[in-house]
Parts: structure tokens; C-alpha cells; sequence
């Protein structure tokens, strides 16, 4: 299995080093850049491609929110794990909007990192209490202009929309529905489009608008 590529910004050194530490113990995580500020990681993305970024909230110059939109506007593929020590409802919905994946504190335990990591990597999206019914509400509140004109959907799309929602790989989707991988990719994409979502959280919003799925 080929290792997850990391990159870990944040500007607090001791505990940037103490979280690289803890994931050399995981043979499916492979640490390869650290930085201390958005800056740093924009220059550094070009030449050392990674999968996944965890992306502290606090820094310098560059802000985690500002850095993870401009990582998903150049970077389209690469995937953003926040890592804060704030809980509270707006940081979490800016850092989504932005364009992460998931978010956790840094109180989490090593495990949770690990899970949340391997999730972002394989299912496109990490949920937890952080992101919790009452933050998806707001954020369906709040709305989306890009949805709001959005076609609806046939029922094959609808079923694949909910197998997302609910965490189901593209390979568990194709042999719930019958359907090869690349079929499923196929809906995939076509809903991103149709829905004018960014990100799996935008299908989770529009899925709760529509009724599709309960949170």
C-alpha cells in the first residue's frame, strides 16, 4: 500500500515536531514537508506534491483560512485537514467554506488524526462531533448561490449522493448499485457539477436541503 503523503503546516515548532513523531509510528502516513506558515507551503506544493495537508487555523502572514483557499484553487486534488485549537462554529464553517475536508483540534488523540487522515484520504471527507448537526444546519441556513439553481437529480444519482453522504468509497458505491468504479466516478463528477458543490460537504448541504438524507 503506498503511503499517504503529508504535509503539516504549522507555525508552533514543538508541536509541529511532536506530531510528526507520533505518525512515524504509522507505516501508511509519510510525513514530507512541514512548514510554519501558508507562504511556505504555497512555495513548497509545486516541487513536493503530497495528498493531504494538515493545515493549522493560527499562523503568520498567511492564515490557515486564507492558505487552504488559495491550496484549493491551485491545488484542486490536494486535500485539506484542518487542525485547530478553536472550536468554536465560525472557524469550522470558514475553514469548510474555504475548502477543507474535515477539522480537528489538537486536543484530539492520536488515533482520531490517524482516522481523520485516512478518511480524507479514501473517502474525500472527515466528519466528527466538530462538525456536528447543528453546524451542517447553519451552513444549510445560510445557503449556497451556487446550488440554488441546481437540476434536480435522477434517481441513480440520488442513490449515489446518499452512499457518499455516507461515506462510502466510489468501490463500495459500484458493488452496492451494481455498477463498475468508473460509472460510479462517472455520477460522481456530474453531481459536483449539477449540484455546483466544491466539496463533499457542499453534496452533504445540498443533500440536507433536499430532504435526501437526515442529520
Amino acid at each position: 500500500m503506498t503511503p499517504i503523503r503529508l504535509a503539516i503546516a504549522e507555525d508552533h515548532r514543538i508541536f509541529r515536531e511532536g506530531l510528526k513523531a507520533f505518525l512515524e509510528d504509522y507505516s501508511q502516513i509519510q510525513v514530507l514537508v512541514e512548514v510554519s506558515s501558508g507562504y511556505q507551503l504555497l512555495e513548497v506544493l509545486p516541487q513536493q506534491p503530497v495528498d493531504i495537508v494538515l493545515m493549522d487555523i493560527n499562523m503568520p502572514e498567511l492564515d490557515g483560512l486564507q492558505t487552504t483557499a488559495q491550496v484549493h484553487e491551485q491545488f484542486p486534488q490536494l486535500k485539506v485537514l484542518a487542525l485547530s485549537m478553536y472550536d468554536e462554529d465560525k472557524y469550522i464553517v470558514g475553514m469548510m467554506k474555504a475548502g477543507a475536508r474535515g477539522y480537528l483540534l489538537k486536543s484530539a488523540e492520536p488515533d482520531e488524526i490517524v482516522a481523520a487522515i485516512t478518511s480524507v484520504h479514501e473517502k474525500g471527507f472527515y466528519f466528527n462531533e466538530s462538525l456536528s448537526t447543528t453546524l451542517v444546519k447553519q451552513l444549510v441556513d445560510q445557503g449556497n448561490a451556487e446550488q440554488k439553481n441546481a437540476t434536480e437529480l435522477n434517481e441513480r444519482e440520488t442513490e449515489v449522493l446518499q452512499l457518499l453522504c455516507q461515506e462510502f468509497s466510489n468501490a463500495e458505491i459500484a458493488d452496492r448499485l451494481f455498477l463498475s468504479v468508473r460509472t460510479v466516478e462517472g455520477y460522481r463528477t456530474r453531481l459536483f457539477e449539477k449540484i455546483g458543490a466544491r466539496n463533499i460537504v457542499g453534496l452533504v448541504i445540498y443533500a440536507v436541503k433536499k430532504g435526501l438524507i437526515q442529520v
